[in-house]
C-alpha cells in the first residue's frame, strides 16, 4: 500500500563534524593567546605573580609614609603605624615562604623588605626630628592620618 511507507530519516553526521572542529579551532586559539599572554597583567584571567603582591605590599608601606601620594587625592599621606603594618606583612612573607622561592624572587623580596624598613627608619628620624625642632607638632596622642577621627596626625605650626 502506497499509504504505509515510513518515512526516510536523513542524519546529517557532517554538522557534527563541522561544529567539533570548529571547537577544536576556538579552543587552540584560546590556548595560544593565553599562552603569549605575559602573567600578572591587569587582565582577569592572569595570574597575579609573587612579586607583584611583594609591590602591592610595599607601595602600601610607601604610601603610608607620605613618600607615594596618594593616587586618589594625590596627598600625601602620614600613618606611621600602617606603613609599619604593611612592612611587618612584607618580614611575615619572607619568613614563611623561606625555602620556598627562586634565587630572583629571595632575592626581590629581601631587597624590597630592605629598601622599606630603611625608609621607614629615615622617616621616622626626619620626623622625630621636625617635632623636637618645633617645625610640626602632633596632634594628639601618636602621628597618625591627619584630619581622621580615632587617628591624629601631624601639622605643620
Amino acid at each position: 500500500m502506497p499509504g504505509d511507507e515510513q518515512p526516510k530519516i536523513i542524519i546529517d553526521s557532517d554538522w557534527k563534524s563541522q561544529a567539533q572542529a570548529e571547537k577544536a579551532r576556538l579552543e587552540a586559539e584560546a590556548a595560544k593567546k593565553q599562552a603569549q599572554a605575559k602573567p600578572g597583567g591587569t587582565g582577569s584571567d592572569e595570574p597575579v605573580t609573587f612579586e607583584e603582591i611583594c609591590r602591592m605590599l610595599a607601595v602600601q608601606a610607601l604610601t603610608f609614609l607620605g613618600e607615594i601620594p596618594d593616587p586618589r587625592t594625590q596627598q600625601r599621606v602620614f600613618a606611621p603605624e600602617l606603613s609599619k603594618l604593611y612592612i611587618d606583612m612584607l618580614g611575615v612573607l619572607e619568613q614563611k615562604t623561606k625555602g620556598n622561592l627562586s634565587k630572583a624572587e629571595e632575592e626581590f623580596l629581601t631587597g624590597l623588605l630592605q629598601d622599606a624598613r630603611m625608609a621607614f627608619v629615615e622617616v621616622s628620624k626626619a620626623v622625630a626630628k621636625a617635632v623636637q625642632e618645633g617645625k610640626i607638632k602632633p596632634q594628639g596622642d601618636a602621628p597618625g592620618m591627619p584630619g581622621k577621627p580615632g587617628m591624629p596626625g601631624l601639622q605643620t605650626p
